[in-house]
């Protein structure tokens, strides 16, 4: 049995019948977007041409690299 959506607001249409408001409660509930998902991958998978998305700071790396490798010699 479906039920019907009640609500103190009138829901906002556009001139071809769509019901916007409808539409953005269900992508609300729809899940991760493209662009949330391809972050995702790049913090977790390292993937190619997803750096944008990355949070490592490459200059403390390299930092960390450089002196990793004075303590070795």
């Amino acid at each position: 049995m479906k039920e019907n959506y009640k609500s103190n607001h009138q829901d906002t249409f556009t001139v071809a019948g769509t019901n916007i408001d409808a539409i953005k409660r269900a992508n609300e509930r729809s899940g991760m977007s493209y662009n949330e998902v391809k972050e995702l991958l790049a913090k977790t998978t390292g993937g190619r041409g997803t750096w944008i998305y990355s949070d490592t700071n490459i200059e403390e790396v390299k930092r960390k690299n450089q002196q990793s490798n004075q303590s070795e010699e």
